[in-house]
């Protein structure tokens, strides 16, 4: 068992992250908004923290835990003000318009990442000092987080502002008609999103050991969007089941690359052709499974079912 956490220890620490991430990405098609910004907010809690571990606090041996958990605090109020910042003008579009606006937020953040001295350029931050000895170890970190996230928004679900969130999502007009404010909750939503995200990015800086631009591109807001279209976009365990799936996939196709007698052409697409695989995976899930893999009536299925 030592051996194999040993050994995967690395992967399974980003497939929890990357649950995280599809839950940034979720909470505002709660409202639904399709905003492809999670990346942005996730690159800039990376680089605070970054910037703190490196600049600020300096800490000698091993990075105090208790300051791990100040960046991440510090990523998420940040990462939540910067969120409402941008939504209360982002969010008056709608559909494909929004998720352009939010494309264009994320590319505004890596170009200032590649031109700004604080965040190393293009060269990015490096030697972001550890708060652990082994990967798994962050495992004390990121299992209660995912815990807490998960259940923050399934119950998020099942109050008034999530029932708010879903009225809107169904018909806005009409939502408006009985007295819900759109533009409240679904800043709410978007921001609630960004801080998630900046958190996720807090931890993942250490985690790395290094951080840069390359952290919060276009490709990773398809790569985010995969984890909710395909895992499941009406119901809180889609997007974890699908950040964990997507996120270990690139390596399960890397490991397929190297099969001996492969053919070379094939082997090649395998390791570079994760984004082209994603989209068809899009394509193919949104005309087959368009509410994705796990949706609210395999659980109302599945609970009728012991019932009888």
């Amino acid at each position: 068992m030592s051996d194999f956490l040993s050994t995967y220890g690395f992967l399974i620490v980003s497939m929890l992250l990357g649950a995280m991430l599809g839950l940034s990405l979720y909470l505002p098609l709660m409202a639904g908004q399709l905003s492809l910004a999670s990346p942005g907010f996730y690159a800039l809690g990376g680089y605070i923290a970054a910037i703190l571990s490196t600049q600020v606090f300096k800490a000698e041996g091993n990075f105090p835990v208790p300051l791990l958990l100040l960046e991440m605090l510090i990523a998420g109020v940040l990462c939540g003000l910067l969120g409402i910042a941008v939504g209360i003008p982002a969010l008056r579009l709608r559909g494909i318009y929004l998720a352009i606006a939010t494309i264009a937020f994320v590319e505004i953040l890596r170009i200032l990442a590649l031109n700004l001295e604080i965040t190393g350029g293009a060269v990015g931050i490096f030697g972001i000092p550890q708060p652990f000895q082994t990967a798994i170890e962050y495992l004390w970190i990121v299992i209660p987080l995912l815990a807490i996230s998960i259940a923050f928004v399934y119950r998020l679900e099942r109050i008034r502002v999530g029932r708010a969130l879903i009225a809107i999502r169904e018909d806005e007009l009409a939502a408006d008609a009985m007295g819900i404010n759109p533009t409240y909750y679904k800043v709410l939503a978007f921001a609630l999103g960004a801080m998630l995200a900046g958190v996720v990015g807090a931890i993942s800086a250490h985690f790395l050991n290094t951080w840069n631009a390359r952290q919060g591109t276009f490709d990773a807001s398809i790569i985010y969007l995969t984890f909710v279209l395909i895992g499941g976009s009406r119901t809180v365990a889609g997007p974890v089941l699908g950040g964990m799936i997507f996120t270990a996939l690139p390596e399960v196709l890397r490991a397929a690359a190297d099969t001996p007698g492969l053919p070379l052409w094939l082997a090649q697409f395998l390791r570079d052709g994760r984004l082209i695989l994603f989209g068809l995976l899009i394509v193919i899930g949104s005309v087959f499974f368009p509410q994705g893999l796990v949706t609210p009536s395999l659980f109302k299925r599945r609970k009728h079912q012991q019932r009888a």
